[in-house]
């Protein structure tokens, strides 16, 4: 009986004792347009005219629209890279996340989001996974960093 190929994982799954520190998952890199901003703003709900409205933002010394925060911090889903592949069904859930939005992005910036192991601890039964989350632009400029936490079987 031949295997379907979509029930093979796509990377090897490794348990918690297997992940290390300083271990660096990137998220892909998306260029940032109006399309992005426009859903983002129906999605959330979010309709400040700092986002939408252009004569707006440059009254307020903004070259273009201002990303909504969230938007930018939602391209730190770990979903997005491998990570959650290398876990597996160890996986029990996302249970933290800070961030802090340290630079302005506009329309047409690219942004590369990367998260990195950034301290394992075990416990019991399971351990918390903590990552540094990075966003910088086109520019290697950090528009965003802060921290994620994962909480996994052992």
């Amino acid at each position: 009986m031949a295997l379907d190929p979509f029930s093979r994982p796509l990377v090897p799954p490794r348990t918690f004792d297997q992940l290390v520190v300083g271990e660096r998952f990137p998220c892909p890199a998306r260029t940032l347009t109006d399309a992005h901003f426009s859903a983002f703003q129906a999605l959330s709900g979010d309709n400040h005219p700092i986002h939408y409205d252009r004569p707006y933002c440059a009254a307020q010394g903004h070259r273009d629209l201002l990303a909504h925060g969230l938007m930018v911090l939602a391209l730190t889903a770990a979903g997005a890279g491998l990570f959650p592949h290398v876990i597996a069904e160890k996986l029990v859930g996302f249970t933290e996340v800070r961030a802090k939005f340290l630079k302005a992005v506009y329309p047409g910036d690219t942004l590369y989001p990367l998260l990195e192991i950034s301290a394992l601890d075990r416990q019991r039964t399971t351990g918390v996974v903590t990552m540094t989350a990075t966003v910088d632009n086109q520019d290697g400029v950090r528009v965003l960093e802060g921290t994620h936490a994962y909480l996994v079987r052992l």
